[in-house]
């Protein structure tokens, strides 16, 4: 039986706007994955909502909408590894914050002077470092178990529309269900 705290996260993260929020990120992250294997070393990103996913790079619609079909395939075939993403933003707030509180806790009471907090400088240094550490697996988690679901569910894809800003390229993938 799960705890009481379980139970309302479940809850919470399943409501009909965050579920879908939670279903287009993975998606997004699945497109991004198979767009990055067409496109080694091309500058991709991402952007999630409750009403589909920006992909913005300079890859030509038809491969975007290729991608697309085929993440969504997948996911609905059982391949959840594929909502997680390395590069994603929930392990770059991760990393900041734990780096961040370790950095508080490695200065807190030292004393005025800059001498007593260059002193502290090693610390925190060191703390950081191990609290990067810790945000890797522990942002992965965070996406898998939060930020995002590997299970589209009636998630499909309403349309496709590029628009291009100069030498930028933005792809806005609907969705429903």
């Amino acid at each position: 039986m799960q705890a009481p705290l379980a139970n309302r996260l479940d809850e919470i993260l399943n409501t009909p706007y965050l579920s879908r929020v939670r279903r287009n990120h993975g998606l997004e992250h699945a497109t991004l994955t198979i767009l990055s294997r067409s496109y080694p070393g091309r500058g991709l990103t991402g952007h999630s909502d409750s009403a589909g996913f920006w992909i913005i790079g300079n890859i030509p619609p038809e491969a975007v909408y290729s991608a697309v079909q085929e993440a969504l395939a997948r996911m609905n075939a059982g391949e959840r590894n594929l909502a997680v993403h390395p590069n994603c933003g929930t392990n770059f707030v991760t990393s900041g914050i734990l780096a961040a509180l370790a950095a508080f806790v490695a200065f807190f009471g030292a004393g005025r002077r800059l001498r007593d907090r260059l002193e502290r400088l090693p610390l925190a240094a060191a703390l950081s470092m191990l609290a990067l550490i810790v945000a890797n697996p522990l942002g992965m988690a965070l996406q898998r178990e939060v930020t995002t679901s590997g299970i589209p569910g009636s998630l499909v894809v309403a349309r496709i529309e590029t628009r291009q800003r100069g030498r930028w390229m933005a792809h806005r993938i609907v969705t429903r269900g």
